[in-house]
C-alpha cells in the first residue's frame, strides 16, 4: 500500500475518534507496533466491546455462517461472535493476510455493515488493520474493491509516545533509559531472513523478562533474554549499556572531560556503546548549517573534536564508525565533517585506506 503520509498512536486515535464512526477504517503498519492494542484502546474509549476476527485463520463460511432450513427456505446463519444485538467494534485484524475468497466475504460486511440478511447493530464500527508487504510478513494483495471500501492510514512509531506511555505502564527502567538514550533502536525494519529484531512489542517482551527476574538479572542472562528478543545489535548494545550504568564511565562526564574513554580491553563492547550514544547525541545537538551555529554549538564541536580523536587512538575502527554515514543514511552534519577531514586527516585517510 502507497500512503505518503503517516501517523503516530496519539494522531490514529484523533482519526478513529472522528472517521471511524462514520466510515471503516484500515490501519496499515509493520509488525510489533501496537496495532491491535490501538483498536482495542479505541473500543474502550467509545465504550463498545472489541470483538477480533484473525483474516488469516478465516474461511468464507465463518462469516458468512452455515446454512438452516426455516418454514421450507435455506438461510444462512452468521456465527454468534458476529450476530449481536448490541453494538460493538468489530476489529478484522491481519485483513489482508486472508484469502481472496475471504475478502470478498467482507466486502458487504465492511461496507454496508451486512452478513446476508444480518446487520449489525446502529452504532457498531469496523477497523482492519495488516502488515505491509515490505515487512516480510503474510500478506496477499488487497482486492481493489475492498481497497475502496475503506479510508487507509499508515501508523509510524514516535518514540517520544512510547516512551510516556512506558512511564505509565510500568516498563522495566533498564528498557526505559536506554531507549531514551538510543530513541533510534526502538524499532527496525523487519530483516529478510529469520531473527528476532526491535519493536515496540518486542522492547515490551523484554521488560517482562527483566521483571521476572529482579535483583537476580545477571550480564549473561541479560545477553540471553535481549537476544531472544531485540535485532542482534541492539541486543550487544543494550548489555554494554547496563555494563555501563553500573560502572564509572558516563557520557555527560566524558562530554565534559571529568573522566575519558573507556580503553580496557575488556569494556571494548562499553566504548562502542559510548561511542554510539556520543554520536546519536552529536546528530541530534549540532545544526545541519553553520551559519546557525550558537556559541554552546562551537563549544560541543570543539570538544567532539577532541574526543573523536582521542577515540581514534584506542579504537580507530570504533572511532571511523563514529563519523560514518550509518546504514539508515543518518550522519553527521556536513559542515562539522569538512572540520573533521581538516583537523583529523589520518582518521579519513585510514578510514579509506
Amino acid at each position: 500500500m502507497n500512503i505518503s503520509a503517516s501517523v503516530t498512536s496519539k494522531q490514529i486515535m484523533d482519526l478513529l475518534l472522528n472517521i471511524a464512526i462514520v466510515r471503516p477504517v484500515f490501519i496499515w503498519g509493520p509488525p510489533g507496533i501496537g496495532k491491535s492494542s490501538l483498536v482495542q484502546q479505541f473500543a474502550d474509549m467509545v465504550g463498545l466491546p472489541c470483538i477480533s476476527l484473525l483474516g488469516s485463520q478465516l474461511a468464507p463460511e465463518d462469516l458468512i455462517g452455515v446454512p438452516q432450513i426455516v418454514d421450507g427456505k435455506s438461510r444462512f446463519c452468521p456465527p454468534g461472535m458476529i450476530a449481536r444485538s448490541e453494538p460493538y467494534c468489530l476489529f478484522l485484524d491481519e485483513l489482508n493476510a486472508c484469502t481472496h475468497e475471504v475478502q470478498k466475504a467482507f466486502y458487504s460486511l465492511i461496507l454496508e455493515k451486512r452478513i446476508g440478511e444480518y446487520i449489525l447493530p446502529e452504532g457498531s464500527i469496523v477497523i482492519g488493520a495488516g502488515n505491509r508487504a515490505q515487512d516480510s510478513a503474510i500478506v496477499k494483495p488487497m482486492s481493489s474493491a475492498l481497497i475502496n471500501r475503506m479510508f487507509h492510514v499508515q501508523l509510524r512509531v514516535s518514540h517520544r509516545e512510547w516512551l510516556e506511555w512506558a512511564y505509565q505502564n510500568d516498563i522495566h527502567p533498564l528498557v526505559i533509559n536506554y531507549i531514551e538514550t538510543r530513541p533510534d533502536h526502538l524499532w527496525v525494519q523487519p530483516p529478510k531472513h529469520e531473527e528476532p529484531f526491535s519493536t515496540p512489542r518486542s522492547w515490551h517482551m523484554l521488560s517482562d523478562a527483566l521483571k521476572e527476574y529482579g535483583d537476580r538479572l545477571r550480564t549473561e542472562t541479560l545477553d540471553i533474554l535481549a537476544t531472544g528478543c531485540l535485532s542482534p545489535h541492539h541486543a550487544g548494545q543494550l548489555k554494554a549499556f547496563y555494563k555501563q550504568t553500573n560502572n564509572k564511565y558516563k557520557l555527560n562526564a566524558i562530554l565534559e572531560g571529568e573522566t575519558g574513554w573507556p580503553h580496557q580491553p575488556e569494556d571494548r563492547d562499553v566504548l562502542y556503546f559510548m561511542a554510539q550514544s556520543f554520536r546519536a547525541q552529536l546528530i541530534k545537538e549540532l545544526p545541519e548549517s553553520k551559519d546557525i551555529l550558537a556559541e554552546h554549538h562551537r563549544r560541543l564541536a570543539h570538544r567532539a573534536k577532541a574526543l573523536i580523536k582521542s577515540l581514534s587512538t584506542i579504537s580507530l575502527e570504533i572511532a571511523q564508525l563514529t563519523v560514518a554515514k550509518s546504514e539508515n543514511g543518518e550522519s553527521l552534519p556536513d559542515w562539522f565533517l569538512v572540520e573533521i577531514v581538516r583537523d583529523l586527516p589520518r582518521l579519513v585517510q585510514k578510514k579509506e585506506a
